[in-house]
């Protein structure tokens, strides 16, 4: 068995991300997994930024809601 990382493509951009690096978006309803990406640190950042603007309004300011992203 081989100490080296598993590298498999990020969904977003298709370069090759190690484990160590990829991270995993879960888009669950009711419990039920409605969608899964592994993306890149790249395209991660980028996820977060649209998720921000489409789902905060945009505004970048703490309006005391206790909605938050959680990564695992």
């Amino acid at each position: 068995m081989s100490d080296a990382p598993t590298t498999e493509p990020c969904d977003a951009c298709g370069e090759p991300t190690t484990d160590a690096l990829a991270r995993t978006v879960r888009l669950s309803v009711d419990r039920a997994n409605i969608d899964t990406q592994r993306l890149c640190p790249e395209c991660f950042a980028e996820w977060i930024q649209r998720y921000q603007a489409e789902m905060g309004g945009g505004t970048g300011r703490d309006d005391g809601s206790d909605s938050e992203i959680i990564v695992d």
